[in-house]
């Protein structure tokens, strides 16, 4: 069995550097060229570009990526905006420059400038303590409860682990927005507070109560009123449950059993807007990217938020440690500082600043980065889970502007995508090799079902179904499948839903009676994305539960 990485979603992608966003993607036959749309003049673009559409649709074949949408602005001006392939595999409809895609963690940087922008308008101070806004507010520790100020809710140095608590909204969970914030007081930490960069998205639920208490309106409206329609962004949209038949959107697309892709359907979020929720356009981004490289100014000469807003939030407030790229191709990639401000990875490539994000969907990934000094932007919106094309192409972008030689990211990324691969292959077999496969489990099937509960997650079960165990997250209809004995007390829970890549082992741990003491998760890949926060969950059993 092949233990490849599909993905690491909506919020891995939104974490990483560039020398470590995702990289891999199964390499099978690519889809059909589409006719595109929205084309630029050739003399708008650098020479280097002279054959971008050949290079995209290389990209798409390379990395198995339906469709791609990509927008370049420059100085001010869209140069191109443009779509390649389809929105669905298999289907005649083209990608263009107004199709919708998941943008997912680039909602971030919206969040960040709704909080500036009230805070420009005195209605809350960036600085005050979130317990001055939500007084119910809780973290697991009382000095950070305290000390929690709304700049922390975007910054990723809380003190809580990489991806702590997302498993209260994702995959889509029935919790509220409050819901999901209430249990945080119970999420564990793992480190002290403002100490280390850890990647999390649940404080951006937090910064999205925030927005709705100061300002009386919801997260969506806020944005449709506040930034939508003044930057002109006529397409986009806060969630998709607001998407009608008949629009032109993406359907995300994803590797189900590891090795045919297949078609996702769309997913609703509502329960945690302010950290992926917005689906957009690159026609729409397009003019976000230019708002951005304003600095807040609108075309009209009206501000959308103040020059000094936007230094704070494109300062570092939290540095990010900077590892060694994978493979040697991808050396140029490893920058010379990398940090987080509000909403936005900062580093540098080339000499350069940038400014950038990542967002990760079920079935769709993206990149927006921007090149203050050069006022320069490039957004890559993809509807397949390959980091690897999203890189590809904004590197042969922000290249083709800083002068440089074309280098063959394709092949690049190609090698990078190959090798962890054969990571993950490795590290199936090291289990395998450590698996006593003579063991049996100490007690029968029925022993280790029932009901159990996590302080901050909720109710799981175990039930005996046919023979078999079957394990249900009680908030999470994706969450339900077939648990198959792994050695001892521990099995592996397979999941009913093949796209989420995401199987774990459940492991048992028996009293001196025999009777089940505690339950632990981990997934069974180094790879799975890291919004499955299984081994964080404690689940005790529970008697007579009712759910939780």
């Amino acid at each position: 069995m092949s233990l490849r990485p599909l993905s690491l979603r909506l919020i891995t992608y939104g974490v990483l550097m560039a020398l470590a966003a995702p990289i891999w993607a199964q390499d099978t036959v690519s889809t059909p060229v589409a006719a595109a749309e929205h084309r630029a003049p050739a003399a708008a673009l650098p020479a280097q570009l002279a054959d971008f559409t050949a290079y995209v649709d290389s990209v798409r074949k390379q990395f198995d990526v339906p469709g791609i949408a990509v927008a370049i602005v420059k100085d001010g001006q869209v140069v191109l905006e443009q779509g390649y392939g389809q929105r669905e595999q298999g289907k005649p409809d083209a990608v263009d420059a107004r199709t919708l895609f998941a943008i997912a963690s680039n909602t971030k940087a919206f969040t960040a400038a709704s909080l500036q922008m009230l805070a420009e308008e005195g209605k809350l101070d960036m600085d005050a303590r979130v317990i001055d806004y939500l007084p119910w507010f809780q973290m697991s520790d009382p000095y950070i409860t305290r000390e929690m100020r709304v700049r922390d809710l975007l910054a990723h140095r809380s003190g809580l682990g990489l991806g702590a608590g997302d498993l209260l909204y994702w995959p889509p969970t029935t919790y509220s927005t409050k819901e999901v914030v209430q249990r945080l007081r119970n999420v564990p930490l793992a480190t002290s507070f403002r100490s280390a960069y850890a990647y999390d998205n649940i404080l951006y639920a937090v910064a999205t109560l925030v927005i709705e208490q100061v300002s009386g309106q919801s997260y969506a409206d806020f944005l449709r009123t506040r930034i939508f329609q003044p930057v002109g962004m006529d397409e986009a949209l806060v969630d998709m449950t607001a998407l009608k038949p008949g629009m032109d959107v993406a359907m995300g697309h994803a590797k189900f059993n590891f090795t045919e892709l297949k078609p996702v359907p769309p997913m609703a979020w509502t329960n945690n807007p302010g950290a992926g929720g917005i689906y957009a356009s690159v026609h729409d981004l397009a003019k976000w990217m230019n708002v951005q490289l304003a600095g807040g100014k609108l075309p009209d000469g009206k501000v959308l938020f103040t020059e000094r807003s936007q230094k704070q939030m494109w300062s570092m407030l939290t540095p990010m440690k900077i590892g060694e790229p994978p493979v040697p191709e991808l050396r140029e990639i490893r920058p010379n500082f990398a940090g987080y401000g509000e909403g936005w990875n900062l580093s540098d490539y080339q000499g350069q600043r940038l400014v950038w994000h990542t967002g990760g969907w079920p079935g769709m990934v993206s990149r927006l980065t921007l090149v203050p000094e050069l006022k320069l932007g490039v957004v890559v919106l993809t509807n397949q889970e390959s980091g690897a094309a999203f890189n590809a192409v904004t590197l042969r972008v922000l290249d083709a502007y800083l002068g440089k030689n074309k280098k063959d990211w394709v092949a690049a990324y190609a090698t990078a995508v190959k090798k962890s691969e054969g990571n993950a292959d490795d590290s199936w077999k090291q289990h395998e090799a450590a698996r006593d496969k003579s063991s049996k489990p100490s007690l029968p099937l029925a022993g280790y079902a029932g009901t159990f509960r996590d302080p901050w997650y909720g109710d799981v079960t175990v039930s005996q179904q046919g023979g078999k165990l079957r394990l249900s997250f009680s908030k999470t209809a994706q969450l339900q499948g077939t648990m198959a004995p792994w050695q001892h007390d521990t099995f592996i829970v397979r999941w009913d839903d093949r796209a989420l890549n995401a199987d774990a082992f459940v492991s048992y741990t028996l009293d001196a009676d025999g009777k089940v003491r505690e339950v632990r998760m981990e997934p069974i890949s180094p790879l799975t994305d890291f919004s499955f926060d299984f081994q964080d969950l404690r689940l005790a059993p529970v008697k007579n539960a009712k759910a939780n």
